[in-house]
């Protein structure tokens, strides 16, 4: 095939609709918003239930965010994929613009929040950092399990780091321990106060997870 025969690719803007789920609180105010970023091939649903689990987590208001992408799983479940290395660029952009746009629907019905903690699982980790360090609304914290500090934000970004609680199994093959350290001298260089975890287990959000993202909740707070 000739040079001038290649087909030439061409970018143009859509509008999709994404959806998230949402558990109000009974405190009022609540002390925070905890807005959550699921990993490849779940859904909000699946999320929203892992951070209801948190310790302290019912004092908070939570979101959890779905992913633009979604497909069927071989058990016929809706899922949803984050984004793919095509067009990375655009879908990164994307993806904040659509939190921002996520926290800006929040705010007309909950007003501007107090505290707010993004976390993130497996894929969503990265959502969790770019939402944290990108977006329009300040952060409080951030908290990750299963997934790396995507290579864009490793340059000095143009706001300070928040608060980070990062995580991982030993036995995580995708996220290794090693890997993770790796990590944290990153964040600790950009000046994050940074608190890292290794439980015994593979990729997952453990118990272990859990407890430890409850405690980050109750300092963001106090």
């Amino acid at each position: 095939m000739r040079h001038d025969e290649l087909p030439r690719i061409r970018i143009v803007s859509a509008t999709v609709h994404g959806r998230y789920l949402i558990r109000a609180t009974r405190e009022t105010p609540p002390r925070g918003w905890l807005v959550g970023f699921h990993g490849y091939a779940q859904n909000a649903a699946m999320f929203l239930e892992s951070l209801r689990q948190l310790p302290g987590s019912e004092e908070w208001l939570i979101a959890s965010v779905q992913a633009l992408h979604p497909f069927y799983a071989r058990s016929n479940e809706i899922v949803a994929n984050w984004m793919t290395r095509q067009d990375r660029e655009h879908a990164i952009a994307d993806n904040i613009a659509y939190v921002d746009q996520v926290l800006a629907d929040m705010a007309i019905d909950f007003g501007i929040p107090t505290a707010l903690v993004f976390a993130g699982f497996s894929q969503g980790v990265a959502m969790a950092y770019r939402a944290g360090l990108c977006g329009r609304s300040p952060c409080s914290a951030i908290i990750v399990s299963g997934g790396d500090v995507p290579p864009e934000l490793t340059p000095a970004p143009g706001r300070l780091w928040p608060p980070v609680l990062v995580c991982t199994g030993k036995h995580d093959t995708s996220y290794t321990p090693a890997r993770m350290e790796e990590d944290v001298e990153l964040l600790q260089s950009r000046g994050a106060e940074v608190q890292s975890l290794v439980f015994e287990g593979g990729h997952e959000w453990s118990q272990e997870v859990i407890d430890a993202a409850g405690e980050m909740l109750a300092a963001v707070t106090q």
